[in-house]
């Protein structure tokens, strides 16, 4: 069994209500030693004159809407991917094309997907490409027309996800398209309505965003990340770290998103290092904790949406090919260096899943030293932390402030508003 969590054999609501109960109690464990650390004996009830901080503010009440998506069901555990075929049948599915990428649709793996999805699967699409050039959804759009398509199976990670996403948003409000997720890495991209699209004339990157893209099913099987690189298992799990940062201390943040981001940072710092490290039964189950790190790294982002890390990393991705992952190691911390200075207070949750003492009387401290606990982690880990590291020319960096500093603007993700000297400051820091 693996250490912080009970056995993925155990019934799913079981093992989903231990992780909740985890998360408020580890809230409340919080709350209880940042007040301790926060109340001097002499401003203790009853020894003293109280002092204005946050615990004796008066408290206003919520005032905050939270949409919850379409999605239906995840399905975790090894071998879950043979539940693939009944859940075809369970939703009357009866033309699938499963799309994915090269590497994957050269592996046993797909053998595996297909003969789970059995005579429901009508195409195999292998053409999803990083940072899904335009060219590629066009091309999986004329295959659904082709193949008089009811249902997408995106098998992989962000990019096949996002491919199918992409090329779901041509027919909507002509036909129904049920997306079903089989992911193998921890970029989450499975648990959002959104989908990111690249123009190849101009290496820049755009999205397309409604509620009926969101996937109906998800299916989190480890056993399927086995053969996933190393590498690309560690970058995207640090982009789920980045969701879950980047989901605490948006201005939109949530008392449920804070929650379950927060217990996605512990669970990350607890499971991943040892996904990679472990063999057999052990591995797997670091992995599916680690999955669902992912998946709560994330809910609720469509409420809340990210910040300046993930901007940044929207436009160093395609411009320069790097992984979405890969960029999340090397913006995360410095994106938090500035919203510690300009938000330190929402750093609360951040504290408690990385163990980090928190003063609400003195936010800033403990912000900043979760953006060292973060750098630290991220250090831990043989992937590029500087975009020298990531094969980015200095000289070409100041290309993309102007459209960073658009998206800032437009998504009104940081509380005040930035200048290009702060986008490039964050680029050269970040170099």
């Amino acid at each position: 069994m693996a250490p912080g969590g009970p056995s993925l054999g155990k019934n799913r609501a079981e093992v989903l209500l231990f992780l909740s109960v985890a998360a408020v109690r580890a809230d409340r464990a919080g709350e209880e030693r940042n007040a301790g650390v926060a109340e001097p004996k002499q401003n203790r009830p009853g020894t003293g004159p109280q002092r204005r901080d946050v615990y004796s503010r008066p408290v206003e009440a919520p005032n905050i809407d939270f949409n919850l998506s379409r999605l239906e069901r995840v399905i975790s555990g090894p071998g879950k991917v043979a539940a693939l075929g009944e859940e075809l049948e369970r939703r009357g599915l009866e033309r699938a094309i499963i799309v994915t990428g090269k590497t994957l649709g050269a592996s046993t793996l797909l053998e595996t997907v297909k003969a789970a999805a059995g005579r429901r699967c009508v195409a195999v699409f292998k053409g999803a490409r990083q940072h899904v050039p335009r060219s590629t959804v066009t091309e999986l759009e004329a295959w659904i027309e082709r193949s008089d398509v009811d249902c997408l199976v995106s098998f992989g990670g962000g990019s096949p996800i996002d491919t199918s996403k992409v090329a779901c948003y041509a027919f909507l409000g002509k036909r129904e398209m049920i997306h079903i997720a089989i992911p193998t890495t921890l970029s989450a991209g499975e648990y959002t309505h959104a989908g990111g699209v690249t123009d190849e004339s101009t290496l820049v990157k755009s999205g397309v965003s409604d509620p009926r893209l969101q996937a109906r099913t998800v299916i989190a099987d480890p056993a399927l990340t086995l053969l996933t690189p190393h590498w690309l298992w560690i970058a995207t799990g640090m982009r789920a770290l980045d969701h879950a940062i980047e989901t605490i201390y948006t201005p939109r943040h949530h008392p449920l998103s804070d929650a379950l981001a927060s217990k996605a940072i512990t669970l990350l710092r607890q499971h991943l290092p040892a996904s990679i490290k472990a063999g057999g039964a052990e591995q797997l189950a670091h992995r599916g904790f680690c999955q669902f790190a992912a998946w709560f790294s994330i809910y609720g982002s469509m409420n809340t949406r990210f910040g300046i890390s993930h901007l940044l990393g929207h436009q160093i991705g395609p411009r320069w090919n790097v992984a979405h992952g890969v960029t999340s190691c090397i913006t995360l911390p410095h994106a938090m260096r500035l919203m510690a200075e300009i938000a330190p207070e929402r750093f609360g949750p951040i504290a408690e899943g990385f163990g980090v003492p928190f003063n609400p009387a003195d936010p800033k401290a403990g912000a900043l030293a979760c953006a060292e606990h973060t750098a630290k982690f991220i250090g831990g880990f043989d992937v590029p932390h500087t975009l020298k590291d990531a094969g980015v020319p200095r000289a070409e960096i100041g290309q993309i402030v102007s459209t960073v500093l658009h998206e800032v603007e437009k998504s009104g993700v940081v509380d005040r508003p930035l200048t290009e000297q702060d986008v490039r400051g964050l680029l050269e820091a970040a170099y």
